[in-house]
């Protein structure tokens, strides 16, 4: 269980854990082949071939292979690469990209997520630690953060632990003063106990834990269960 009297702050992820990312992804991927068919066809149609499409990320990732943590380039790059397949300007990537991010920004919040960040962040700092690129700003629940710690911004995706040392200083408390929540089992729980961080893990669909015997200090189908831990969260 985990010990709520040394718990200073929060790190959060946000990806699957505040939201389902996957239909928002999708959503994203509809509004930027929309803009494609509308300014550079060509590379609509290519787009919409859904093998050659993935081989082209796959040669961006695979080019790009330093540049792994950061979602936004390499979005923007297998755009660029679509354009001048096409032979069309490549200079519309950025303005395609931005199509796409815009649409990512907007998500469908889990039932239990603003209670809990509304709850947390009355109490302590809370602070987003992702290697995906929503901002909570843009997705309009920033007033819940203290601050961001991405993978684009610090050159690190999780598991590393860097980027959960990152959170903490960013919350002003050590490692140990900080509970983090995550959906990811490997990327969050894993690189969180490596940190000495107490862990939540977000296990809505009640997975098995595979990962070594070093468990969770607390595994949670939803985040109402997980503020419950605290005797002054209202039943």
């Amino acid at each position: 269980m985990i010990d709520i009297s040394k718990i200073r702050a929060i790190t959060l992820d946000l990806d699957d854990t505040l939201w389902p990312v996957w239909p928002t992804i999708g959503r994203a991927e509809l509004a930027l082949q929309a803009w494609l068919s509308h300014h550079a066809p060509g590379a609509a149609a290519l787009s919409a071939d859904p093998e050659l499409k993935k081989t082209v990320r796959a040669e961006i990732h695979a080019r790009h292979a330093d540049r792994a943590h950061d979602l936004s380039f390499l979005r923007r790059e297998s755009i660029r690469a679509l354009l001048q397949q096409a032979g069309e300007s490549t200079h519309l990537a950025e303005a395609a990209f931005e199509v796409f991010f815009a649409e990512r920004q907007r998500v469908d919040l889990f039932d239990d997520a603003l209670p809990a960040l509304a709850f947390w962040s009355q109490r302590m700092p809370v602070v987003a630690l992702s290697n995906g690129n929503a901002d909570v700003h843009r997705v309009g629940i920033g007033q819940h953060f203290h601050a961001s710690v991405s993978a684009q911004s610090l050159g690190v995706a999780k598991p590393d632990l860097r980027i959960f040392v990152a959170g903490a200083a960013a919350a002003g408390v050590q490692p140990h003063e900080v509970l983090h929540i995550g959906d990811d089992a490997h990327a969050d729980c894993v690189g969180a106990l490596a940190a000495g961080m107490q862990v939540a893990w977000l296990n809505r669909d009640g997975q098995d834990w595979t990962h070594g015997e070093m468990r969770p200090h607390l595994d949670v189908r939803d985040l109402h269960a997980l503020c419950a831990c605290w005797p002054d969260y209202p039943r």
